[in-house]
């Protein structure tokens, strides 16, 4: 699929071919035993990212972590970090820090002396010591808590004690573990703007690993979609929802509707999937040169799907169906609709008057229409 082209001044560094990456991971295998935790992976890191990797437990992400940060090495392939391979390099000597989700701050000492801690046992001048945690105080907005114990403050301000230590040292590469699993939805959103204005000051590069994907497209400048020890797609958030190349990825971010059929008629630029008998086949653009009685899967998103009473004209394709379910979640509502040809698809309006749309209800018959490029075909 065609991507959009690239805004200029947009922080971009995959796209220019003179950027040098900050981690290359080359042809990596991982293996404890006969299970095969990392297959041949390839990927580049670059200075300043916000990176996040993503997938189901058991995806392999957590050992990509564990590989940069020291504590397993690779069965097979290479692993640089500023151009130089890491493999020797115990944990502790690597310009690399890691943040757990557990936090791992200790009880007994306060905000201040918690990030002094790695300070004390570094090189650092004794002297340098004191305005450099003061800095980190002032970076993640502690300064008050300061003489406080880590009981005594929230479970956000723990979160924030915990980075800053993690960045007290200036790292050139911040690993992050699930950071925002142990807090609740409202803090979680709120830490993760935190997280990325406190990025982008210090220009630390951070890779973190996650399972929740609105987290991870919320903070990540790319997103690396993994299953089974390998990369999947790797793309900025946006590409990832608007444009995935798999149905996989489809499928794992987000919401979104999944027809199969098969490519019956073929135009320039379009296609048509035939998907139930009796039913008009989708219309749906494509820049690749479909194949008649090619398997395909036609993805849409439930917000590119209109609910109306009839067809709307201006939309290429429209289906009719009745609505089994109905979910008001405030902003937004979705609509269950069954199709007569027995498909359920998911709708998506968005409730701009202060009550809730009432234009529908449970049993209507209502009509869903989408434009020929609202959606994706996909091969695989």
């Amino acid at each position: 699929m065609a991507q959009p082209a690239k805004k200029q001044n947009v922080f971009a560094p995959w796209l220019d071919d003179t950027q040098k990456p900050l981690i290359e991971f080359s042809n990596v295998t991982k293996r404890f035993g006969t299970f095969t935790a990392i297959d041949d992976l390839n990927l580049a890191i670059y200075e300043k990212e916000f990176f996040a990797l993503l997938g189901p437990s058991g995806c392999g992400k957590t050992t990509l972590m564990r590989m940069l940060a020291g504590f397993e090495t690779p069965t097979e392939g290479t692993i640089r970090l500023g151009g130089e391979d890491i493999a020797a390099v115990p944990p502790n000597k690597r310009p690399v820090n890691m943040m757990f989700q557990s936090y791992a701050l200790f009880p007994h000492l306060s905000v201040w002396d918690n990030i002094a801690f790695g300070l004390r046992r570094s090189a650092m001048p004794k002297d340098e010591i004191g305005p450099r945690v003061e800095e980190m105080l002032r970076l993640t907005r502690l300064e008050k808590f300061a003489r406080r114990k880590p009981h005594q403050i929230s479970g956000g301000q723990r979160q924030r004690v915990a980075l800053a230590r993690s960045l007290a040292k200036a790292p050139k590469l911040l690993l992050l573990d699930e950071p925002l699993g142990a807090l609740d939805k409202k803090l979680r959103t709120e830490t993760q703007f935190e997280l990325m204005d406190i990025q982008e000051k210090t220009g630390t590069t951070f890779v973190i690993v996650t399972h929740d994907q609105e987290e991870a497209m919320t903070v990540a400048s790319r997103v690396a979609v993994m299953d089974h020890g390998q990369l999947i797609q790797v793309a900025t958030p946006a590409d990832i929802y608007e444009y995935p190349n798999s149905v996989y990825v489809a499928d794992f971010i987000g919401d979104v509707n999944l027809i199969e059929g098969t490519v019956t008629a073929v135009n320039e630029g379009t296609c048509e999937v035939s998907y139930a008998e009796g039913a008009a086949p989708i219309k749906a653009a494509t820049p690749e040169s479909g194949v008649l009685g090619t398997r395909v899967t036609f993805a849409i998103r439930p917000e590119k799907i209109v609910v109306g009473n009839e067809p709307d004209p201006t939309r290429t394709n429209a289906v009719k169906g009745k609505i089994e379910d109905i979910g008001y979640l405030g902003n937004i509502s979705t609509y269950h609709v069954r199709l007569d040809s027995g498909q359920l698809i998911s709708a998506q309006m968005t409730n701009s008057r202060r009550l809730a749309r009432r234009d529908f209800t449970w049993e209507d018959e209502v009509w869903l229409s989408w434009t020929d490029t609202a959606g994706l075909v996909l091969t695989r």
